[in-house]
């Protein structure tokens, strides 16, 4: 592949995934990387600051795609309805890439450092989704309660949807995994169980 190609930065997240698979992460160089993609290393970091954030470089995209849907959400629609509609958003993103979101979790699961650094994005997440309830007017403890509730059931439905077949659609696991929460705190059952999904 030429130097001058576009898309830099996602030859470079595939190849770092590539090979993380293969080899595994800590074994696996920036060299490497560049190398499978294509480019320098010079032309790695400009994209990322290092190879772990190879796997996490969209972060800031997340939480804009995130804050941007609770914003736009109806006024008169609940905390719940709201953060909802932030995280099935959230989940759109991804609609496409069961496969690559699949190959990503592996990699973080088989990684504690990876994992400190996932949990550390999923708080950021819900930071996020509290800052955009509360720009709704949803007061503290509320806002922060929603949020980190809203963040382990979005949690719950992407697991659910990576462990099912591809054909599933991400969006929908996901919805039903937050109106499972939503049956949770109203203090009775759903009508179908998020497990049934896929």
């Amino acid at each position: 592949m030429g130097r001058w190609e576009p898309d830099a930065g996602g030859r470079l997240a595939r190849a770092a995934l590539e090979l993380y698979a293969e080899r595994g992460y800590e074994q696996t160089t920036v060299a490497e990387i560049a190398q499978r993609a294509g480019v320098t290393e010079r032309t790695f970091f400009r994209h990322y600051a290092d190879k772990r954030e190879v796997l996490f470089g969209a972060s800031d995209e997340m939480d804009e795609v995130l804050a941007s849907a609770v914003g736009a959400a109806p006024p008169a629609a609940t905390p719940l309805r709201a953060l909802t509609a932030g995280l099935v958003a959230l989940a759109g993103i991804f609609a496409e890439q069961h496969e690559h979101a699949r190959q990503r979790q592996a990699v973080i699961a088989a990684n504690a450092s990876l994992r400190e650094r996932e949990l550390t994005k999923l708080a950021a997440m819900a930071t996020a989704l509290a800052d955009a309830l509360r720009r709704r007017g949803v007061a503290d403890p509320a806002a922060t309660l929603a949020a980190e509730a809203g963040i382990a059931a979005f949690r719950v439905g992407f697991d659910l949807w990576l462990a099912g077949p591809e054909e599933v659609d991400v969006t929908r696991v996901v919805r039903e995994a937050l109106d499972e929460l939503g049956g949770v705190f109203a203090g009775g059952e759903t009508s179908r169980r998020v497990a049934d999904a896929g």
